[in-house]
């Protein structure tokens, strides 16, 4: 990637059945966890995997990149505005590692915000979306695609 973010923040158990298949409780707001800079790849650079890492789970994710600062911001419009390009990422999580944390009701970051668990596709300018109800994303595993 060329250029680090200072943070990337995700948002976990926003679909309700993911949230359902992992046992876990709808949460009443957003469940947040931070992935470092560190945690970042492109895409083209591929994914590595050590088995010893136990299983490991991926979500595929739209990814919003803010390019303005939005401390306290609060007007959805501001927000709107601030988002600078738009791409599809995966999110990987060591599952037993995650699980294992859980179970002890310890912080989980540390099966989520591993180096490489946070891939990216390649960004699209927003300014290139002219319709946002028609945009499509499309991802592959193997030749088999997805429509999100």
């Amino acid at each position: 990637m060329k250029t680090r973010p200072s943070k990337i923040v995700c948002v976990g158990r926003s679909y309700a059945d993911h949230v359902k298949e992992l046992n876990n409780a709808m949460p009443g707001r957003p469940v947040l966890f931070i992935k470092p800079p560190s945690s970042l790849i492109g895409l083209d650079e591929g994914i590595s995997w050590n088995p010893a890492w136990g299983s490991c789970h991926f979500e595929c994710e739209f990814v919003l990149r803010i390019d303005q600062p939005l401390k306290g911001e609060t007007d959805p419009q501001k927000v709107l505005q601030a988002i600078g390009a738009v791409t599809l990422g995966l999110d990987l999580t060591l599952r037993d590692l995650q699980n294992e944390l859980k179970d002890k009701g310890q912080p989980w970051e540390r099966a989520k915000a591993f180096d490489g668990s946070c891939v990216l596709a390649d960004w699209v300018d927003v300014s290139e979306i002219t319709n946002w109800e028609e945009t499509k994303f499309t991802f592959h595993i193997n030749g088999d695609c997805s429509k999100f």
